[in-house]
């Protein structure tokens, strides 16, 4: 994983640690976005990870779409 990414993990590994419990299985999509954004930064690094885990977070309200989403 580049420098970047890991930074950029650091508040979706907050995210998971704390508020993910409180909020429920509620997750649209599968993989959930949480680890849609881990796999992203992963694979692709901090730039092109952040900006897929970026518009798919967007891409999750009522009105959006839902199944299974996976990283390209």
């Amino acid at each position: 994983m580049t420098p970047l990414a890991r930074v950029l993990s650091w508040p979706v590994l907050a995210y998971r640690a704390t508020f993910s419990s409180w909020v429920g299985f509620n997750c649209r999509y599968h993989p959930t976005c949480s680890a849609y954004a881990l796999e992203a930064l992963e694979k692709h690094g901090g730039l092109r990870g952040g900006w897929l885990a970026l518009r798919r977070i967007a891409r999750c309200h009522p009105f959006g779409g839902s199944g299974i989403d996976n990283v390209p």
